[in-house]
């Protein structure tokens, strides 16, 4: 077991240093960002603009404002000293070696002789950095390069030098697995170690498609994006977000860096980047980079004439039906064996990462599993090189290598013979359940389901799966992992078998991204458009009835919540007694974009949350809370993070947060195993709950009409806010009274089904519905 850091410093506030600084606080270490002195009386002038800036990035970097109270700001001059009391010093200066092996003889000088030192360069040598220092320092010494933005991109390559002791690489793992909630790799001291030395290269390859093979950049960010597993950015967005100037830096210092690279002439810059950059079209920092966006029209560049000019009709035959193939390895066997234009883009370009990631092992890192964990968790992919290899099948892709003389390294022929001499499977690479996990505590749903013997249960769009040691998985499979009414019976089927079965208790959650994006609005769409409101009137009382169920029920459940759970999906977590969040959690009753109020209990819990967190039952102290409640309910606010879901009422103080999302699974499964050992029981009734009637109903009627004159919200969202303010202030009650669950239960229902009759909010439903925006109508 080893020591968590719980002081850090970084040592330069630019774009990375106070992002990494931002995400260390988040983990709950007090950090110290220093950078140069100002020039000025105020020495901290420099490291305060610079944070102030960070504290305004969209997404946010920070969990909570209360957050950035953990970061300590100072000067090289007047604060160097602090780091002689900190577990560990990130350097994050300019990328000038010569500067950098400065700092590090001064860092030297103060450190504690057990303190850990890191570099976060990602174009320079990492041993270089540490020229001249001592044993003992080189022993803690490493590079620890985070991806940008380090809050949010899951890879944390670790890059130790020949003298890096294994004590400390193996404590770099650990925390940075288990508190920084990082995918951790060990790379090599090689030039842009692992993830951005194939990144550049498949980049590489679509600027050369753009310039040399007639594609133009609308296919090829098409044929490289969400179509094949990658992020929507795709090749030339991304490079637009990057910025091409940083794009054009990061090449020019690669290709002479690597003179033994077979394949070192995909690197030199092509004229088209560098014309770009002469401009000054340097992406999104400038305005316009290889998209330009002019009004509401986006215009792409020109390669041949520098203009920008509207997208032409893509001429790559009938994508759009492949796209609708959910199944990802499907779509891409398919895409694959493409005899038009798109499938000679995807072979070729495939062929060569595929083969090019092959030839790099094991100069920048020692297996496939390593290059796969990078890409993916650096860059996005859903399929990292070598899972594609497989999936597309292996002698299928060796053959095409060889049949377009692409060089194939000697170690992926003699893997392919060894197992066809075992006559085992096509896969080559992994086996069919094998998790890329960088955790050893992991719950893999991939080997569980493949496994016949766990699935208990099972309906269209949900199973019910045994974990083992006598606790058993809930999970949704409906499209979204919405609430529809596949899963919502699915639910009370399980509850029955839990309650009369030898098992422990119950884990709620799936393996996707996000938990639960809330009711099937498409189901309930349908049923209000049909004028069947009486199928839904019993359907809310079943969901109500059914949270009601899970909050009370005599076994333990959990939740086991990671990205969005929304509307009818944070119901459920608020119902949940106890529940286990990653940090990356989005939690929000946004039922008011859809033109509806909540209508499963979210209300009713947000109305107890209030109550509980005033210091009596006195309505001046119950009033500032309640308001609050009324307004995150009423903008629709979803939560930043986990944390900021407690600060808002969606989780309970109680709730465990982890901050590596792939460990959720694993401790709500302790954590049911915990509440049952210790003797579990549920949370008492609630059968006295103080509303404060028809004075705050005033009083929050009063607050939307302000919003509204204010022009915050339209006249629609302050009639939906009036009714809001109707049931979490008791309805007719003309004074503060004491009421039960069901009382506001009954409330929400009975508000709910007229608005889902209102035009409007039938508008609001199909408009998202249609183009997955919200409508303020």
């Amino acid at each position: 077991m080893f020591k968590p850091f719980r002081t850090a410093a970084v040592l330069g506030a630019g774009i990375m240093g106070t992002q990494i600084a931002a995400h260390l606080a988040n983990a709950g270490l007090t950090v110290h960002l220093l950078d140069i002195p100002a020039k000025t009386s105020n020495k901290n002038e420099i490291v305060e603009t610079a944070f102030k800036k960070a504290l305004k990035q969209s997404p946010p970097i920070f969990f909570t404002e209360k957050t950035a109270r953990r970061v300590i700001l100072g000067n090289f001059d007047e604060h160097f000293h602090r780091i002689a009391d900190v577990d560990w010093v990130i350097e994050a200066v300019v990328e000038n070696l010569a500067i950098k092996q400065q700092l590090m003889a001064r860092v030297e000088e103060v450190i504690r002789d057990d303190t850990v030192v890191s570099t976060n360069t990602s174009g320079l040598p990492i041993n270089a950095i540490a020229q001249g220092r001592s044993e003992s320092f080189h022993k803690r010494f490493l590079g620890t390069h985070f991806f940008n933005p380090p809050r949010y991109l899951k890879l944390l390559e670790l890059i130790p030098t020949k003298n890096t002791s294994t004590e400390v690489i193996n404590r770099m793992q650990w925390f940075g697995s288990l508190y920084l909630g990082k995918g951790v790799v060990v790379a090599k001291d090689t030039p842009n170690f692992i993830a951005n030395r194939i990144g550049m290269y498949v980049t590489m390859l679509g600027l050369r498609a753009l310039t040399e093979q007639g594609y133009t950049i609308e296919e090829i960010d098409t044929l490289t994006g969400t179509l094949v597993g990658r992020p929507k950015s795709a090749t030339f967005r991304t490079a637009d977000l990057v910025g091409l100037d940083t794009l054009l830096y990061v090449a020019e210092n690669l290709y002479p860096a690597i003179p033994e690279d077979e394949s070192r002439e995909i690197f030199r810059v092509p004229q088209l980047l560098r014309k770009l950059v002469e401009t000054g079209s340097l992406g999104v920092k400038t305005g316009q980079g290889f998209y330009k966006k002019q009004g509401k029209e986006i215009l792409s560049i020109n390669p041949g004439t520098l203009a920008y000019e509207p997208a032409k009709p893509m001429n790559l035959g009938d994508i759009e039906a492949l796209s609708q193939i959910h199944d990802l390895k499907k779509r891409l066997h398919i895409l694959y064996q493409h005899p038009g234009r798109a499938g000679d883009f995807f072979r070729q370009l495939t062929l060569n990462i595929l083969a090019y990631s092959a030839r790099r092992i094991p100069e920048i890192a020692d297996s496939p599993a390593d290059i796969d964990k990078a890409m993916r968790w650096g860059f996005g992919w859903e399929l990292g090189p070598f899972e594609i290899w497989d999936a597309l099948g292996f002698e299928t892709v060796l053959a095409d290598m060889k049949a377009a003389s692409i060089p194939v390294p000697e170690w992926v022929e003699e893997e392919g013979r060894g197992q066809k001499a075992e006559g085992s499977r096509q896969s080559v690479f992994y086996s069919e359940t094998m998790a890329l996990s960088s955790l050893e505590d992991e719950i893999n749903l991939t080997a569980l389901k493949a496994d016949p013997e766990r699935t208990l249960w099972q309906n269209s769009e949900a199973a019910l799966l045994d974990l083992g040691d006598g606790v058993v998985l809930y999970e949704f499979r409906s499209k979204g992992n919405t609430l529809s009414l596949q899963v919502v019976n699915g639910l009370n089927e399980v509850l029955d078998l839990l309650e009369n079965s030898e098992f422990r208790g119950l884990v709620i959650g799936n393996d996707s991204a996000n938990f639960s994006a809330g009711a099937n609005l498409a189901e309930m769409g349908m049923l209000a458009q049909t004028g069947n409101f009486q199928a839904i009137a019993n359907l809310i009382v079943k969901y109500q009835s059914l949270l009601q169920r899970i909050q009370y029920f005599p076994k333990p459940i959990v939740a086991a919540v990671v990205g969005r759970a929304l509307g009818g999906g944070c119901e459920l977590v608020m119902a949940c007694p106890h529940v286990v969040a990653a940090a990356e959690s989005y939690i929000g009753l946004v039922e008011l974009s859809v033109g509806l109020i909540p209508g499963a209990g979210g209300i009713m819990r947000m109305v107890t949350w209030a109550a509980e967190r005033a210091a009596s039952e006195s309505p001046q102290h119950i009033q500032p809370f309640l308001r609050q409640a009324f307004e995150t309910i009423g903008m629709a606010k979803v939560s930043n993070s986990a944390y900021e879901a407690q600060e808002l009422g969606f989780l309970s103080p109680k709730t465990k947060i982890v901050m590596n999302a792939d460990r959720r699974l694993d401790v709500a499964k302790q954590e049911v195993l915990c509440l049952e050992k210790t003797g579990y029981t549920p949370p008492p009734n609630r059968n006295t709950i103080m509303v404060l009637g028809r004075p705050a109903q005033a009083m929050l009627e009063q607050a939307a009409y302000i919003m509204q004159q204010g022009g915050f919200i339209s006249e629609y969202d302050r009639y939906l806010a009036e009714n809001l303010a109707y049931v979490m202030t008791g309805g007719e009650l003309t004074a503060p009274a004491l009421v039960d669950e069901d009382y506001l239960l009954q409330l929400e229902r009975e508000r709910f089904l007229p608005l889902l009759q209102q035009p409007k909010t039938q508008e609001r439903m199909m408009h998202l519905l249609k183009t997955k925006k919200p409508l303020r109508n």
